[in-house]
């Protein structure tokens, strides 16, 4: 029997940082010859809606129009479009665990019915602990997407070692742990948040319950890079296949990915000398106390550097609006930039910048290297104190934005000054160019990432045959 067309049903996580790189591998697995069915969320494709100001019904008309077959549909939550999920957290998890599923059958099951020319298979996102199920359901072969680095979905995977260990909860313990597979060292100071709470709420355990499901899974891909983690992700290979295909950056032609209006910074940019320019973002989800604010806007005046910020609505518990220092936007117009966001792209791209202060989001972290950024790292929570550690520790491609628990303008605008100055942070840039090589080598036509994605498709395919054999 002649072997029909793979077609991947794929369904993301709802927030920014897991939505991007989803996207973007979905063009890349339609630019190997597999049709794509794209499941957004009802609230996620209106939020996109809203913030490009555009009543566009379908995301990927560009992508078509390029000559992929990517086929775009929305799946509703259960919630009001309008409502803050954000607040209601612990509901919200809880209905996306035991309902949301029904919807997701729905849409399976519906396109298998519907169209029986395609082999189909699912593609969910790490964190959507319900793909075990229907993937079962229905046969479908089961790919996982980690948009996180290894070293992170080694620690979690490994969860009940450590908890053997006595090392989660961390309790405040600064520990050198040593028995991980794959992971020859790391301190519990450097685990992820969740990992040093002792109370566990709803969210603690849909999270930890994802990296049990994610261990049934046919096949793991992981938007990392194999040369930058090898002996974690050979560890884990020896447990179930494991693809290090990143980095997954966005396509040529635009696909509208961001939850919120993108101010247009390029023309500011352009007016400021190379690499003159510092970059303040601390991503679309993590929030941080006022003093924090003021701290770095004490730093940013005591320094005298240009720089382009992003406050966010919601950054702070007050909210966006008045959480600067009264008349700091006054007293810095002619040097600095404030905006809610941005497209980060285009001001990592800019030669104008010379430096980024970031919470250490894994998509922030790969771009500021494509760019040859260095960063000043601040992580906040989940997976960020983890990955600065990467930044920090392993490649020295960062530096640490406070080197105790507390932060001071003092420091930070000694920092600041380290990393836009040409020859104190000559290290940090040499450093950062042998990681951008190594990314750019690896997504090269016989790179690790192109290698790791075509051998991944290949036992797809191979996968999908034998079960139709039996």
């Amino acid at each position: 029997m002649a072997s029909k067309k793979p077609h991947a049903i794929m369904v993301s996580f709802h927030l920014q940082g897991h939505i991007v790189p989803f996207v973007n591998l979905a063009v890349k697995l339609a630019s190997k010859g597999i049709t794509i069915t794209f499941a957004h969320l009802e609230f996620v494709h209106h939020q996109i809606s809203q913030s490009q100001n555009s009543t566009q019904t379908d995301l990927f008309a560009a992508a078509r129009t390029s000559g992929l077959d990517i086929r775009y549909t929305t799946v509703s939550d259960g919630f009001p479009l309008h409502c803050d999920r954000s607040t209601n957290i612990n509901e919200w998890v809880a209905n996306y665990r035991d309902r949301f599923p029904e919807k997701v059958d729905e849409l399976v099951g519906y396109l298998l019915q519907s169209d029986s020319s395609f082999d189909y298979f699912l593609v969910a996102d790490t964190f959507c602990v319900w793909s075990e199920k229907i993937a079962a359901k229905y046969g479908l072969v089961n790919a996982s997407f980690w948009t996180e680095p290894a070293l992170v979905f080694s620690l979690y995977y490994h969860l009940e070692l450590l908890r053997e260990k006595g090392h989660v909860p961390v309790n405040g313990r600064r520990e050198t742990v040593d028995y991980v597979p794959g992971i020859r060292s790391i301190n519990t100071r450097d685990f992820m948040s969740y990992f040093h709470d002792t109370e566990l709420e709803v969210l603690h355990e849909y999270i930890f319950r994802a990296f049990d499901v994610v261990k049934t899974a046919d096949f793991v891909l992981c938007n990392t890079v194999e040369e930058l983690e090898r002996d974690t992700i050979s560890a884990l290979q020896q447990r179930q296949p494991f693809y290090a295909i990143g980095p997954l950056f966005l396509p040529d032609f635009a696909i509208s990915n961001s939850l919120m209006p993108e101010a247009s910074s390029g023309d500011w940019l352009n007016s400021k000398a190379p690499g003159s320019v510092l970059y303040v973002s601390f991503g679309s989800l993590a929030t941080t106390d006022r003093s924090v604010i003021l701290e770095i806007a004490g730093g940013l005046l005591l320094s005298g550097v240009n720089f382009i910020w992003v406050v966010r609505p919601g950054m702070v518990e007050s909210g966006g609006g008045g959480v600067l220092p009264e008349g700091f936007e006054d007293m810095t117009r002619d040097r600095g930039l404030v905006v809610p966001w941005c497209s980060q792209n285009e001001v990592l791209r800019s030669p104008a910048i010379g430096g980024f202060l970031t919470h250490c989001g894994w998509n922030s972290i790969l771009e500021s290297v494509w760019c040859g950024v260095p960063m000043i790292c601040y992580p906040l929570f989940t997976d960020q104190i983890t990955n600065r550690k990467l930044v920090v520790d392993d490649w020295r491609v960062g530096i640490n934005l406070c080197e105790g628990e507390h932060i001071s303008k003092e420091e930070v605008a000694e920092k600041i000054e380290f990393v836009l100055s040409e020859k104190k942070s000559a290290e940090l840039r040499k450093e950062i160019e042998k990681v951008r090589c190594t990314l750019e080598n690896a997504v090269n036509v016989n790179g690790s990432s192109e290698r790791n994605f075509d051998c991944f498709v290949e036992q797809v395919r191979n996968e999908i045959s034998r079960r139709c054999s039996e």
